[in-house]
This record gives C-alpha cells, sequence and structure tokens, in this order.
C-alpha cells in the first residue's frame, strides 16, 4: 500500500512521468531492506480501531496496522498530522511516527 501511496504522490502531486515513476519504484522492490507483509482481517480491524481511536484516515490506519502488527519499530513519514501523534500504541504494538528530516 505504501508503494502505490508513492506512486500516487509521484504522479498526481510532484507531476512525474508515470512510465518514470513506476521505473523508480520497481527498483526500490529490488532492495534487499524491502519488506511486504500480509494483509489480514486482524489487521484490518485494528486499523478501523485505530483510525476511530486517532482520528486517522483510512489508509493511514491500514498502513501504521500493517508495520504494528509486524513489529515495525520506526515509521518515517513527512506527514505532519502523523508526526504530531509521535507514537501509537493498540494493546500488544505500538510504533513511533517520525520523520526522517527532522
Amino acid at each position: 500500500m505504501v508503494l502505490h501511496e508513492a506512486y500516487h504522490v509521484l504522479v498526481f502531486d510532484q507531476e512525474w512521468d508515470p512510465n518514470d515513476a513506476r521505473h523508480r519504484l520497481v527498483s526500490l522492490l529490488n532492495h534487499p531492506y524491502v519488506e511486504f507483509y500480509n494483509q489480514s482481517k486482524r489487521i484490518s480491524i485494528m486499523a478501523l480501531d485505530l483510525a476511530v481511536r486517532h482520528k486517522l484516515g483510512g489508509r493511514d490506519s491500514l498502513i501504521l496496522a500493517n508495520l504494528m502488527a509486524n513489529n515495525v519499530p520506526v515509521f518515517y513519514t513527512h506527514d505532519k498530522d502523523l508526526v504530531e501523534l509521535k507514537q501509537i500504541s493498540d494493546k500488544r504494538f505500538a510504533i513511533k511516527l517520525e520523520d526522517p528530516t527532522d
């Protein structure tokens, strides 16, 4: 989902050529540190709970729930609304929200 969010931002907000955006994102997929996590009903329910509790959008909450369920400790983002939260916790999981440029 993050990859497709990046594509959307690059093409529709940054006005990149769609083929260039695709090429760069496919290159990222080949990096050895890029991991994919499965989404499940449990993660979707967790995301809905996060959305309600923290007033998050559906996509943001789904991304965060998936990362939290897979024990990712920090999510780096430029999204000011997320960074303001600093950390989100849910029963057994927690994730820090940081801007990588700060």
